[in-house]
């Protein structure tokens, strides 16, 4: 019985919060606070944080890297697309093959589109939007009218297309703007451009949110986003990241991506083994998003 009360009393201790560097433990009156960066040692003070860094400061990178990239390579269950929302099947990587409707910012697929259009002009019906069934705009300036409505409701594919907008009459520092707002609410597209943005020059260039932007975009399912990555992972040498990258994207059915993973593998930088399976993956995803009436 002795045995087992110290026993419970040593559990009860390494169970106590600590302090990482001065080993106060926590209570009521003094409140720990975590390493933002890693999220496995908590302080009691600023002091104590700045103290123990160089002791910490190896795990710290190590653990904070890992943090960074478990979102960043974990395989989406779908394109940034998604599916069409009234046939269910997953959307064409081509944008071309697919329209925004501005009324209620869904992206209908041209199969759902097509018919939809000749059931209305075979029972003579006036034209709607496929999904809502609000009227069609009959003017730009009308589509524009329909979009901002969808703006002021704070609609991040809204924000993003009136964005892509002021990119078109030569507005950068709008589109920016736009962007920025449509991103901050997760749309994978508005980080995207606003990569592109900061890489080419629309506004001041900026490298560290280029990456940023595009491991968002990434991790949100956009293939192109993810295949840039790859490229600056090869450019830095770090091959085993590049391949990762690419798998992913060929995995959602990225074209541009299986093709590098076969030069990859042409140079041997990639197994076999990694290839086929990709190969398997992509074009699985390929055929999901065929459809007859596509």
């Amino acid at each position: 019985m002795i045995r087992d009360n110290m026993s419970a009393d040593n559990d009860e201790a390494d169970a106590m919060i600590r302090c990482a560097s001065c080993g106060t433990v926590e209570n009521d009156d003094i409140k720990f606070k975590k390493c933002t960066a890693c999220y496995l040692v908590r302080y009691c003070s600023v002091k104590c944080q700045k103290e123990h860094r160089p002791k910490h400061k190896r795990e710290c990178k190590k653990r904070a890297a890992e943090l960074h990239d478990e979102p960043l390579f974990k395989q989406p269950g779908s394109s940034h697309l998604g599916d069409c929302p009234i046939c269910f099947v997953p959307l064409p990587l081509d944008i071309k093959k697919s329209t925004m409707e501005p009324c209620c910012s869904k992206l209908i697929c041209e199969g759902c589109n097509y018919a939809n259009q000749i059931r209305e002009t075979e029972e003579r019906l006036e034209k709607k939007c496929p999904f809502c069934r609000h009227p069609s705009p009959k003017s730009s300036t009308e589509c524009e009218k329909v979009l901002m409505k969808r703006v002021e409701a704070n609609d991040p594919v809204a924000l993003r297309e009136v964005g892509n907008v002021r990119d078109y009459k030569g507005d950068n520092n709008g589109a920016v703007e736009y962007w920025t707002k449509a991103a901050a609410m997760g749309d994978a597209i508005a980080h995207y451009q606003l990569s592109c943005s900061y890489r080419d020059g629309g506004v001041e260039k900026d490298q560290g949110k280029v990456v940023y932007h595009l491991e968002q975009a990434a991790i949100g399912g956009h293939p192109n986003a993810r295949c840039n990555l790859g490229v600056t992972e090869l450019e830095n040498g770090r091959y085993e990241r590049t391949i990762r990258h690419f798998i992913i994207a060929a995995n959602l059915g990225d074209d541009i991506s299986m093709e590098k993973l076969k030069k990859m593998y042409q140079f041997g930088l990639c197994s076999k083994e990694d290839l086929a399976a990709a190969l398997r993956a992509h074009q699985a995803a390929v055929d999901a998003m065929k459809s007859p009436h596509r």
